[in-house]
């Protein structure tokens, strides 16, 4: 298996503007993660489209931002709690005190829609997945460089941003939360992309065809839900 990698995240001021760019502060203060690779590892080539996030915390929770390069920006889910991997989206894999149980999970797509589920143990030693969980105070914002489900331009992609806060975290971590300065915790992302062509001018997803998954930590299996080779989240002292 590969080594986890790990984030060393700033302590920053709560971000006055929500609207999922990242070319402002306190955004322009978190260093960039490595490029996404391939679930599996450098057994798989690279992905086609390039990935990063970044993170920081601040009183409020903790800060996510992610761009994602995509020439073809495409969302259909609008209901919160869908499963939002049968579009195109980005991923977030919490498990605050490392114990592999009682770990978030919170997708959302290019149309900002989100799904947040609690696991009580990884699906592999019998899960569940509590769906009615809500990440309480969650915020989340896209942007979009491009135009929509519409085909006939080329896009550049999307970036968001996300805050969770602090006491949602305090509900299945048995550690301090807020963290403490020099606290590590365990993350991961993901990224799912799917092949899509055009039908009477429309996308949809090529039939037959699995999903693409790009992550930050590689896992080597196809699968998020291996708790303990996800990256390392460090928390930063103020100033």
């Amino acid at each position: 298996m590969t080594t986890p990698l790990r984030y060393r995240a700033p302590f920053v001021r709560e971000p006055e503007i929500w609207d999922g760019r990242l070319d402002v502060a306190p955004w322009t203060e978190m260093p960039w993660s490595e490029v996404f690779v391939d679930i599996e590892g450098d057994v798989k080539p690279a992905p086609r489209y390039a990935t990063r996030m970044k993170m920081g915390w601040c009183a409020a929770g903790l800060l996510i931002g992610a761009e994602l390069e995509e020439p073809h920006l495409w969302a259909t889910l609008t209901e919160h709690d869908s499963v939002i991997f049968h579009d195109n989206d980005f991923e977030v894999f919490l498990d605050p005190d490392g114990d592999t149980e009682l770990y978030a999970e919170l997708e959302l797509n290019a149309l900002n829609t989100t799904w947040d589920l609690l696991l009580v143990k990884p699906y592999r030693a019998g899960g569940p997945a509590i769906n009615g969980w809500e990440i309480r105070g969650l915020r989340t914002a896209v942007n979009l460089r491009g135009t929509l489900n519409d085909p006939r331009d080329i896009d550049e992609g999307w970036s968001c941003t996300i805050l969770i806060p602090w006491p949602a975290l305090a509900e299945i971590s048995r550690v301090p939360s807020p963290p403490r300065p020099g606290d590590v915790w365990r993350i991961n992302f993901s990224r799912v992309q799917w092949d899509l062509e055009v039908v009477d001018g429309a996308y949809q997803k090529i039939a037959g065809r699995p999903e693409h998954n790009w992550v930050w930590s590689p896992q080597g299996v196809i699968d998020m839900h291996q708790p303990e080779q996800w990256g390392y989240l460090e928390f930063l002292p103020p100033g």
